[in-house]
């Protein structure tokens, strides 16, 4: 029975002696060792495993625990059952389990602040574009809702010719609580659409609230 085919897997993070316990328990359930049977004592399973005493009393403690084995002293180390041994691989596959979920939670946890932090950037990013278009004089984003009678109704953007009427842009269209960004020449005007649009005129929002509104 080879430690490293059953625990190696397990990482780095488990202990000497929970490995090697998982590897008797291993060996029992494979018929290495058989119930009933008496192991010689530490000394053998501390060479067969190349750690000490001490590492080779801790794994048989976690065994005894779920009577796997009994530590007869100065005889050796009784197997005692084989459903035992199961129990106990099935116990340390969830504690393993556990463990690797901690892991996963602790790794998105990183992450999420990772894009936690890149979204105050851009937001930072976006509050110093805006302080620059202020600046020089750049016009904000100005709203106008479709009236249920206006002439814009059933029309396209395109068709309706809206920059050569009002000399404003439209920068979007918000239509049932979602926003339509850059709507192409081709979107169709409905009635309560909110437009949102930019211009440079003196009286622009009067312009586009005539325009728009008219029947």
């Amino acid at each position: 029975m080879n430690l490293k085919n059953h625990a190696e897997d397990k990482g780095a993070t488990a202990a000497k002696y929970e490995k090697i316990a998982l590897d008797i328990a291993y060996g029992i359930i494979n018929g290495e060792w058989k119930t009933g049977e008496m192991v010689k004592g530490r000394s053998t399973l501390s060479g067969k495993y190349g750690v000490s005493p001490e590492t080779i009393r801790r794994a048989l403690k976690l065994l005894e625990e779920l009577q796997v084995v009994s530590v007869m002293e100065k005889k050796g180390i009784l197997i005692n059952s084989k459903e035992a041994a199961d129990a106990f691989i099935k116990e340390y596959h969830s504690k393993d389990r556990i463990l690797s979920l901690r892991e996963d939670i602790t790794k998105l946890m990183d992450e999420k602040n990772v894009i936690e932090q890149l979204i105050f950037e851009r937001l930072d990013s976006i509050i110093e574009q805006a302080l620059l278009l202020r600046s020089i004089g750049i016009i904000y984003p100005m709203e106008l809702k479709i009236s249920e009678k206006s002439h814009l109704i059933g029309k396209s953007i395109g068709e309706v010719h809206f920059w050569n009427h009002t000399g404003a842009t439209i920068i979007g269209i918000i239509r049932s609580g979602r926003m339509h960004l850059s709507p192409g020449p081709r979107m169709v005007f409905y009635a309560n659409d909110i437009i949102l649009y930019v211009g440079n005129e003196n009286n622009i929002s009067g312009i586009v609230d005539e325009y728009v509104n008219r029947e």
